[in-house]
């Protein structure tokens, strides 16, 4: 009796690993440990809605967080190509990638659904679902 992860042609995961596709090169590490903190995700957050480039003085005043961590936390932010410096002298201006970043997140998103196999249900209907 075949199992349910079995069914359909599905492989096993050894087999996944040695297939390169998209999602290989989309599932940056950087990128998600950037986001996986939460003061770093309120920070990106409020620089977002903001909607213009800001000093770190001002991107500080969003949370309760040292000046010198939320100098440390957007560095992290823009290495892994979430944000954007500018210096204008001494100041050193942050702003978000609005496109690169929906541009990955979208492209990530269509990597994923190009993995669900036929006749899975991954919810948004897209991939045959």
């Amino acid at each position: 009796m075949m199992t349910q992860s079995r069914k359909r042609g599905a492989i096993s995961p050894k087999q996944a690993a040695r297939r390169r596709a998209p999602l290989d090169a989309m599932l940056d590490a950087g990128r998600f440990k950037a986001l996986g903190d939460p003061t770093r995700v309120r920070l990106l957050a409020c620089l977002a809605k903001c909607g213009r480039a800001c000093g770190v003085t001002e991107i500080a005043e969003c949370c309760a967080v040292d000046l010198s961590v939320v100098s440390r936390h957007l560095s992290l932010l823009r290495r892994a190509g979430l944000l954007e410096v500018e210096k204008q002298g001494r100041i050193v201006l942050y702003s978000v990638r609005y496109g690169d970043w929906a541009e990955a997140l979208r492209a990530l998103a269509d990597a994923i659904e190009a993995c669900c196999p036929a006749g899975a249900r991954c919810g948004g209907g897209r991939c045959g679902c």
